[in-house]
């Protein structure tokens, strides 16, 4: 069901690096979509999921010698394609990869995803969803199955399908999500995916891929049910989260028999890649 969100557009002086880590700690709180501005950025939450005296106690606040200016907003549902057209624009991940929306012209990418983002995360904008993209780029995919936890525009599990998944769940707890997800596999003709309304794991399941771009303490919780339901050699790709906290996503991977591949990193997010072991 659409619901009302609250928009908070945020000047940060000094904006680097305090917006990405303000960034990352709103993700925490339930922000789910940020657009970068030449200033600082706007983020988005369902209006009656903000607890704002949350929100001004998180320790960005407290920085000695950065001040933050912010408005806050309703947005009206139906207005929100409107506020996309006007602020997203095509992405593209090395030379392979485009990310646009319907309304920009195609382009000839081996890979081209058409994402209608309506409030959900996952434009292709920001560097954990770049660098998620970048791993399975590289990696085969040929006849895998896949899960894609919380899938928001649904973008990683359609790239899946398009480099040779034979099935892909793409799981959400948010019903804007799962409905924008279903839309987008639409558009993308992705006719082995299919999206579901869940805040868990779906522990019925096996899987030989696991992709997750949540945050760090989501990510903690559930590596272990990660564990659960990949085969043995499966792959595990994980991001949401800053550089500082590799070595506890590392071990905590660990302790569930994970194994180590590599990382990449943007602007202090990373990503890092995993495999079971038999």
């Amino acid at each position: 069901m659409a619901v009302a969100y609250l928009e908070i557009d945020l000047r940060l002086t000094p904006k680097d690096p305090w917006r990405d880590v303000m960034i990352a700690q709103m993700g925490l709180l339930g922000f789910e979509s940020f657009v970068y501005s030449p200033y600082g950025f706007r983020a988005y939450i369902p209006k009656n999921d903000f607890r704002e005296k949350d929100f001004l106690q998180i320790d960005v606040f407290d920085i000695q010698g950065l001040i933050i200016k912010l408005e806050t907003k309703v947005i009206p549902p139906q207005n929100w394609n409107r506020r996309w057209e006007e602020n997203f624009s095509p992405t593209r991940v090395g030379e392979r990869c485009v990310v646009r929306t319907d309304f920009h012209p195609p382009e000839k990418v081996e890979y081209e995803l058409v994402i209608t983002p309506k409030m959900s995360f996952g434009t292709g904008h920001h560097e954990t969803t770049q660098m998620m993209i970048s791993f399975l780029l590289d990696l085969n995919l040929n006849n895998k199955s896949v899960l894609d936890m919380g899938t928001g525009t649904g973008v990683l599990g359609i790239l899946a399908e398009k480099k040779g998944a034979k099935s892909v769940l793409a799981v959400d707890k948010d019903p804007w999500c799962v409905e924008n997800t279903q839309e987008n596999l639409e558009l993308n003709q992705c006719l082995k995916s299919k999206t579901e309304l869940n805040n868990t794991v779906p522990l019925k399941n096996t899987f030989d891929m696991v992709l997750a771009n949540i945050n760090r303490n989501v990510l903690l919780e559930q590596i272990s049910d990660y564990g659960h339901i990949l085969v043995p050699e499966g792959d595990l790709l994980l991001s949401g989260f800053y550089f500082e906290d590799l070595g506890m996503i590392q071990n905590a991977c660990q302790r569930e028999g994970f194994r180590f591949i590599r990382n990449l990193e943007k602007k202090n997010w990373v990503a890092a890649y995993f495999t079971k072991h038999e």
